[in-house]
This record gives C-alpha cells, sequence and structure tokens, in this order.
C-alpha cells in the first residue's frame, strides 16, 4: 500500500477505484505483498527449514488459503470447519496439524479420517477420545502433547495462552505423567511437542524462556519427539514506531537448541504472513462536531473489524487522498453500531475530512474478517484480492435476504 500523487494504492489499483467497483465496506488484500511476506518468514528460519502450517484461524477466506498452499504451506486449524476449508484449499494433509483445546468426538472423527499429520492434544481426556476412535477404527494415530510452560509472552492478555492460568495445555507435571502412560499405546504415537505461548509477541525473549523449558521437559521425558511444534505468535507493526521481533535473534536461539536434537520444527505463522496485507476501505457517513471532539462516523463498525473492540487494538487510519490542511483536534473514528466500544481510533489530529471521503484502516488482514458478525443485523463486507492491476472478489457482500 502506497500513495500516488497523494492517491491511496493497493499494488497498481487506487482504492477510489476498488471502492468504485465493489462498495464499502470492504477488505482488499494484496497478493503480492501475502507471497512476499511468505517468501521472508521461510527466509528468515531457512538455516533450520521448519514445516510452516498457516494460522487458518487468522484468515479463512478459501482463495487466499489456495495462494498460501501454492507457497507451499500447510495448515493448523482448530476446528472441523477450519480442517475441511483447508482441505477444500487442496493443502496437503500431511502439512496439517489440529489444534485446540475443545475438540469434539465428531471433530477428533473427521481429523483421523482426514489422515493429517497429527492432532495436538490438551488434555488427557481428549487423548483418551483419540485412542477410543483409533481402536475402532483399528488405527495407529500420531499425536502432539501441549504444553504449558507456565511462560508470560508480555502480550495483551486476552491474547496471551502460555500462563499457568491460562487454560491451553498441560502442565509440566501433568505433560510428563501423560508421556509415561501413553508412550507404550498400540494405536497412539506421541511424536510431537506442542506449546504456544500467546500472539502478537514483539520480544524473543519469552520465545527464549520458552524453549529453555521445552529442553528441560524433553529431558526429564526421556522421549524423543520427531516433531516441536512451537506454534506462531509472531507480531507485526501497526504502526511505524511500534516494536519488531528480533527475528535473526529468534532464529539463533533455535538453532542452537536443534545442536541436541534432530526433531522437525512446526510453526504456525497467522498474523505474521496475512496481517499487514489488508485495507478495509470504509466512507465517512457524517461529521458530528462538538466543541471538544468530532465524530467521524463511518459505514464500517466492530461487526466488520472487532479487533479495537475487543483487545482495544489500534490500527492506523489513512484517507485515500493526501491532503495538508490538518484539523489539530481530537476526532473519534466510531461505527454505526449502537455500543460505545464502536470506537476504531482516537487522534489529536488529521487532515480536514468531509462527508463521503473515502477511508482506509490498516493492517487488517489478520482476526478482521474471520471476527466480523451480523451484529446489529448488519451484512458482512466483501473480501477483494488485489494483483498488479487486477481486482477479483473473493468473498462476495452478504445480503440481508441470507440473514433474515
Amino acid at each position: 500500500m502506497n500513495y500516488k500523487k497523494n492517491k491511496l494504492y493497493i499494488e497498481n489499483l487506487s482504492v477510489q477505484k476498488i471502492a468504485k467497483k465493489f462498495g464499502t465496506p470492504a477488505y482488499c488484500y494484496s497478493l503480492t505483498k501475502l507471497k512476499n511476506n511468505i517468501k521472508n518468514f521461510k527466509k528468515k528460519f531457512r538455516s533450520i527449514n521448519p514445516l510452516l502450517c498457516f494460522s487458518v484461524k487468522s484468515n479463512s477466506n478459501l482463495s487466499i488459503l489456495k495462494e498460501i498452499r501454492k507457497m507451499g504451506m500447510g495448515a493448523d486449524v482448530v476446528s472441523k470447519g477450519e480442517l475441511a476449508i483447508a482441505l477444500k484449499a487442496g493443502i496437503n494433509p500431511n502439512k496439517i496439524v489440529f489444534s485446540g483445546v475443545g475438540k469434539t468426538f465428531e471433530e477428533l472423527k473427521f481429523a483421523v479420517n482426514s489422515n493429517i499429520l497429527l492432532i495436538n492434544a490438551e488434555s488427557e481426556s481428549e487423548i483418551n477420545q483419540i485412542e477410543k476412535i483409533a481402536k475402532n477404527k483399528n488405527k495407529i494415530i500420531n499425536i502432539g502433547l501441549r504444553l504449558n510452560p507456565n511462560i508470560d509472552s508480555k502480550t495483551h492478555k486476552k491474547i496471551s495462552t502460555g500462563k499457568k492460568e491460562d487454560k491451553f495445555g498441560l502442565t509440566e507435571n501433568n505433560f510428563l505423567k501423560v508421556v509415561n502412560k501413553y508412550k507404550n499405546s498400540k494405536n497412539l504415537i506421541i511424536n510431537c511437542l506442542s506449546v504456544h505461548i500467546g500472539s502478537q509477541i514483539t520480544d524473543y525473549k519469552p520465545y527464549e524462556k520458552m524453549l529453555m523449558v521445552v529442553k528441560s521437559v524433553i529431558k526429564k521425558s526421556n522421549h524423543n519427539f520427531e516433531y516441536i511444534d512451537l506454534g506462531g505468535g509472531m507480531g507485526i507493526k501497526y504502526n511505524k514506531n511500534a516494536k519488531e521481533l528480533n527475528y535473526a535473534r529468534y532464529n539463533l536461539i533455535l538453532k542452537n537448541f536443534l545442536k541436541n536434537y534432530k526433531a522437525k520444527i512446526i510453526f504456525e505463522p497467522g498474523r505474521s504472513i496475512i496481517g499487514d496485507t489488508a485495507l478495509l476501505l470504509t466512507k465517512v457517513l457524517y461529521i458530528k462536531k462538538t466543541n471538544s471532539i468530532n465524530f467521524i462516523i463511518l459505514d464500517s463498525g466492530m461487526n466488520d473489524l472487532m479487533r479495537p473492540a475487543l483487545y482495544g487494538a489500534k490500527h492506523q487510519i489513512v484517507a485515500s487522498t493526501k491532503n495538508r490542511n490538518i484539523l489539530r483536534k481530537k476526532q473519534d473514528f466510531v461505527g454505526p453500531i449502537c455500543e460505545t466500544a464502536d470506537k476504531f481510533l482516537s487522534v489529536n489530529k488529521f487532515q480536514y475530512l468531509k462527508e463521503k471521503d473515502l477511508l482506509a484502516i490498516c493492517d487488517v488482514g489478520a482476526y478482521g474478517m474471520v471476527l466480523s458478525s451480523n451484529y446489529n443485523l448488519r451484512t458482512k463486507p466483501s473480501e477483494i484480492l488485489i494483483y498488479k492491476s487486477s481486482s477479483k472478489l473473493i468473498n462476495k457482500r452478504q445480503k440481508l435476504i441470507n440473514i433474515i
């Protein structure tokens, strides 16, 4: 995304042309940016050659998943629906891992029947269910065990997943007990240690501490794991002054870690692959002025992009056409939903705006459309894939007739 002669472009198309063709609100993705992100991620970790399983929870658009598959990635899924769409996208089952704390019996059966790489189990009860299915089908199933390392990932509390008070994974003691109990199972092979400590992580130190715990647990378990699934969680820069993860340092730590093990590393990147590839195009409906604040009321709301209301996330907002006339006054960019929390951003200065102006909310590729809803019985936006000078509708705008 860049400006050309003060006009905002996605690749070689102006957002004004895109909005004129497809309307607003609309999620718009850059395919070139997506491809470059995948290439760069692979390059950062080429010395350890990990298996990359895209986190489908971050973006489950079928067309996006097909492009990701073309780039050689697998998939990390957390439901039957995500597994089904990953398979529909043509992703190799041998590159799919099924994670998540609450898999149903039907979901586990579907995973077993799909012959995926492995199921990451999070409790002994779940393992019992998998073993029951395996016995009934006379199969040997590969499973991973998710460890809760009790590590603070230094991220938002709602997206922390590796502390003892979080619902995810097995404590160290329970992990070791489960390994010992099932290591001689006739129907299960524990071939993966899995760990995932959170999302939007921008400091390598929590990963370093996580690997120290993993190393200790492997030694105590006296078990050879074919895979070590380190999850994802790598953060992105939502503004130019934000901290960025030191990938070189993380890669070096991993290289040193692997000197003692022959295991294959699995990563489950989502946000770091898709997050900064997309804009949410939205129009100014009304400008409501008071003495102290201007409310910029948009045609997009928390039903389209939940992250600001849910996590207090701040996405930059930019104008489709730049001008130098700056209004130095508090301005709140808000949506039409009947909730005070339906606010995207507050700023103390922004260029002068008028009603019907087109704006873009930045870096919405991850946990954007997937978290959208029909709250207030509003329809979901369209999704557009941009490549060079072409645009493709990859998800139609919902029609009201389909939800009432």
